[in-house]
């Protein structure tokens, strides 16, 4: 059998049944889903994690490339209590570690309690345990990657939906899934995705109807030209965003954002619309949350197992913004009417705009 370890931050290492070889290291982190493996490991938010998937089987139902939401697998490593063959290939492809059989309950139950934590992966025919706490040892705080965007970001801006008639949409690609683009596209819109370090004449060369911040890894405040653009356009332009958007937004208008403890990772996460008093399912991915909003922005949603917010909207602005992912893949499908929200508001200022007909 393959030789494979996973070393906690703290020292203790687990041993299990190594699949895919390779070592790696990063923040080790849980998702609940029970389905939607494929877009949680091409999900660009888990870059620089070990993701743990709580429920024991994952590969169930194979791997196919229309279910990814980016082109590559963006994990470290990979922890579960079983893979099956068609994931182990997939990662092994990827160059991507991979451990099972191990008790995935107690590492679940460790990462809430003590936090997420760093980790140190090492797979392979002659590893020992040193080699993954030489892996731990060498790996970094989350807020510690200060240009994280590079590695998930577009290197030159992409545009989709060229012949559509709708709105035109500057999307800022902090790491976005690629089911975002296709929800807008679907809509009508025309998206322009553009780097995460995008600037701002780059912006106003678009000339867009909407700016939209996407979800990505990372600390916030670490995505300086992101909350630079907000804070440009935002008196002018409609502005949208989803999970690190949200956060990114409300650094931009003098809000802040904190670290969780475990952070919102799954598809059964539920959220408290405070005006309508609905309670909807959401798929969440995120380690850092707005503390406090600030005076330009306020809370609509609120997660219903901590208070933290899920929806935040401008006070003098068209902002509208959620912590969750509304694109909603792999499900569930309650909050799709956001992109419809988003693309309502950025028509209505445009017909604003437009001096009315003598």
């Amino acid at each position: 059998m393959t030789e494979a370890y996973v070393a906690l931050e703290g020292g203790h290492v687990l041993e299990g049944r190594g699949r895919a070889s390779g070592t790696a290291r990063g923040e080790i982190v849980f998702t609940t889903a029970y389905t939607g493996y494929e877009e949680s490991l091409t999900d660009p938010s888990y870059e620089e994690q070990i993701l743990t998937f709580s429920y024991p089987l994952i590969g169930n139902y194979g791997v196919r490339e229309e279910r990814f939401e980016d082109e590559r697998v963006h994990p470290r490593g990979v922890v579960a209590k079983e893979l099956t063959e068609d994931v182990v290939d997939w990662l092994e492809s990827e160059g991507v570690p991979a451990v099972d059989h191990l008790d995935t309950r107690n590492i679940v139950t460790d990462i809430r309690d003590g936090g997420a934590m760093k980790c140190g992966i090492a797979v392979g025919e002659d590893v020992t345990e040193d080699d993954a706490l030489e892996q731990l040892e060498q790996c970094k705080a989350m807020s510690d990657h200060t240009d994280i965007g590079a590695q998930v970001s577009v290197d030159e801006p992409t545009v989709y939906g060229e012949d559509n008639d709708g709105e035109t949409v500057a999307l800022i690609d902090c790491g976005a899934k690629g089911s975002i683009v296709d929800s807008l596209v679907a809509r009508d819109a025309t998206v322009h995705v553009l780097p995460y370090d995008t600037s701002v004449a780059d912006v106003e060369a678009v000339d867009p109807d909407l700016l939209f911040v996407s979800n990505g890894p990372g600390d916030p405040v670490n995505f300086e030209q992101a909350i630079t653009l907000v804070e440009e356009f935002v008196e002018d332009t409609p502005v949208a965003g989803i999970c690190l958007g949200q956060q990114i937004v409300a650094e931009a208008l003098g809000g802040t954002t904190e670290k969780m403890t475990f952070g919102h990772r799954g598809v059964n996460q539920p959220v408290l619309d405070l005006e309508s008093g609905q309670v909807v399912m959401t798929t969440q991915n995120h380690g850092y949350t707005v503390a406090d909003p600030g005076e330009h922005l306020e809370i609509t949603q609120i997660n219903v197992n901590d208070d933290t917010p899920e929806g935040i909207d401008g006070i003098e602005y068209d902002v509208i913004t959620r912590q969750y992912h509304p694109e909603a893949n792999p499900g569930p499908e309650d909050t799709l009417d956001f992109f419809d929200d988003v693309l309502a508001m950025a028509e209505s200022q445009t017909e604003q705009a437009v001096p009315a007909d003598d």
